[in-house]
């Protein structure tokens, strides 16, 4: 399974079905109550657009203290394991790859976005970062390593995968928009991206 290419980043369009997703938004839910979803904050001050929550070892948080990872949620207790279904992704798409330490969960409400930026905070560059969209249609976006310069898009929909390694592995991404309502996975709408990253 090769994927298409943007700019380096390899694209699965439906890599999962529809009961597959429905079978990894139960396995969510269940983290969600054990490490519910907040809205994190930026060292600078600025509240994300996004509600953040994470599984696995750690758990990437930004606040006034920067931008790191931790193993435990900002309320204090520790971070629930990564559900099996999404590693079942990770052991696919990046078979080389040691076994990811951390699943972030981005959730996107109706006009919540994420800048362009690099995931840079990991020990391991060689490792790559696996990013799964459910839900509402979500306009990704991938640039260079360095600032600036041309950027690709592509319209990311309920069930695509997205494996960022190699020369791409510290392109800046981001997503500018969500198509709010176009997926009827999530009853009330938006988006869910789940980031697989090794953190040591």
């Amino acid at each position: 399974m090769t994927g298409l290419d943007l700019r380096g980043a390899r694209v699965f369009p439906g890599y999962l079905d529809p009961d597959q997703q429905v079978e990894i938004l139960g396995a969510l839910r269940e983290v969600v109550r054990a490490a519910p979803l907040y809205h994190p904050v930026t060292p600078g001050g600025r509240q994300m657009s996004v509600r953040m929550t994470a599984a696995g070892r750690f758990g990437w948080v930004t606040d006034r203290s920067g931008y790191r990872y931790e193993p435990r949620h900002p309320d204090g207790m520790a971070w629930p394991a990564i559900p099996e279904p999404v590693l079942a992704i990770w052991r696919d798409l990046a078979p080389q790859a040691r076994a990811p330490e951390c699943c972030l969960i981005n959730y996107y409400g109706e006009g919540a976005r994420m800048g362009l930026h690099q995931d840079r905070d990991e020990a391991d560059f060689s490792q790559p970062v696996v990013s799964v969209s459910l839900g509402d249609a979500g306009l990704f976006r991938v640039g260079n390593v360095e600032k600036g310069g041309k950027t690709g898009s592509v319209w990311l929909a309920s069930g695509d995968v997205v494996v960022l390694g190699g020369a791409a592995r510290l392109v800046h991404h981001g997503v500018d928009r969500i198509k709010f309502g176009s997926s009827g996975l999530l009853k009330d709408g938006g988006r869910i991206n789940l980031t697989l990253r090794v953190v040591t």
